[in-house]
């Protein structure tokens, strides 16, 4: 097991020709991604387990990340999802007491590979100003031509499908089987503490793999629908959007979260596009246009739905809106009993404000 005390240099290298030198946190090697910023000051467990987080190499740009370790309780899947990780202050020592093992440990383990004492303001602002973009990081090679060849062979964000990937290959339960109310999932990426929040509430769930048929969700005679969160650009899903609109037929309850609120969107006819660096942190504002009131929420996502396309659609009604940049954060048909969200309600980590929605959901359900 390599020590991060030894000291072993690091390269990262973006798609635009810039680079930067550092030294090698967990695996020695060399990986590829898409790199993208979140700017929350906790909760890196989580946000490295977030199935949505797929193909991407992570910067936190908050100064100290592994200072107090990890737990198993705190993780979104089950393994680590992100390709890369870039941090500045990296702490092999933790003082949180209920950990199990330092965050050098657990990296090591997944087999990411990650680079630290990068200036991440620096390089936020590069990525703020030009948008994410593709990298590699390595801590075996150093050669910027080598580099640029692993650089190429990184595909691009825009058109991939990667939900399919993230999925669960078989069908499985959550929750009590005498619970009030069914609910099928659609797993395109879905987060452990999603479910949990339904189990809450009294909701007993089956997940099902991101390209199961209609027919074989609707055989479990559900009561409602969700669509999950997930990675990749949901334009290229035409199985998942097939099936949303079958589901939306039936008239029954549907919610849906990030992936899955751009799905629905897309299945009645708005468009999506790629952002320019997206939203990724704990306390992005968003104000709900139904109740007039302010909610600080956790957002995770590199495209968003076009709000011109709502103006022009008679069904759809908008419901939330980031107050950062005015893009699209939730919508509601006004013919069916469907809304969805961009952010993330079920807020882990983050702020717990806008956890009403699930309760919304049941109340739909009722």
């Amino acid at each position: 097991m390599l020590k991060y005390t030894q000291r072993k240099e690091a390269v990262l290298l973006l798609a635009d020709g810039t680079s930067f030198k550092g030294f090698a946190i967990g695996k020695v090697g060399t990986t590829g991604g898409e790199l993208c910023f979140n700017t929350g000051m906790t909760g890196y467990q989580e946000i490295y387990t977030d199935p949505s987080y797929y193909g991407q190499i992570i910067l936190n740009s908050t100064a100290h990340i592994g200072n107090y370790g990890t737990v198993p309780q705190e993780v979104e899947s089950e393994k680590v999802q992100i390709k890369g990780l870039v941090v500045k202050t990296f702490s092999e020592i933790y003082s949180r007491q209920t950990a199990q093992e330092s965050l050098q440990t657990y990296l090591e383990k997944a087999g990411i590979v990650g680079i630290s004492d990068i200036d991440t303001r620096q390089l936020v602002r590069h990525i703020r100003d030009k948008g994410a973009m593709n990298a590699v990081i390595s801590s075996e090679v150093t050669d910027i031509q080598v580099l640029q060849t692993h650089l190429k062979a990184v595909p691009d964000m825009n058109g991939l499908e990667l939900a399919s990937i993230v999925s669960t290959s078989t069908p499985y339960f959550v929750g009590n089987e005498n619970a009030p109310f069914k609910v099928a999932v659609l797993d395109f990426g879905v987060k452990t503490s999603i479910l949990t929040q339904m189990e809450e509430r009294g909701i007993y769930c089956k997940v099902f793999p991101a390209k199961t048929s209609f027919a074989e969700l609707a055989a479990w005679n559900p009561d409602g629908y969700f669509l999950s969160n997930g990675p990749g650009d949901p334009a290229t899903m035409n199985y998942a959007i097939q099936t949303v609109k079958e589901i939306l037929a039936t008239q029954k309850p549907t919610f849906g979260i990030c992936l899955g609120h751009q799905l629905l969107a897309l299945a009645v006819g708005l468009q999506t596009y790629k952002m320019h660096a997206g939203h990724r942190g704990l306390n992005h504002a968003v104000k709900n246009l139904i109740t007039g009131m302010c909610e600080i929420t956790s957002q995770n996502h590199g495209f968003a739905v076009k709000i011109d396309d709502i103006d022009k659609h008679p069904n759809v009604q908008l419901t939330h809106i980031n107050l950062n940049d005015n893009t699209v954060e939730g919508i509601r048909l006004t013919n069916q009993k469907a809304f969805s969200v961009q952010y993330h309600p079920e807020s882990s980590p983050g702020p717990h404000d806008s956890r009403y929605l699930f309760d919304d959901f049941v109340a739909m359900m009722k």
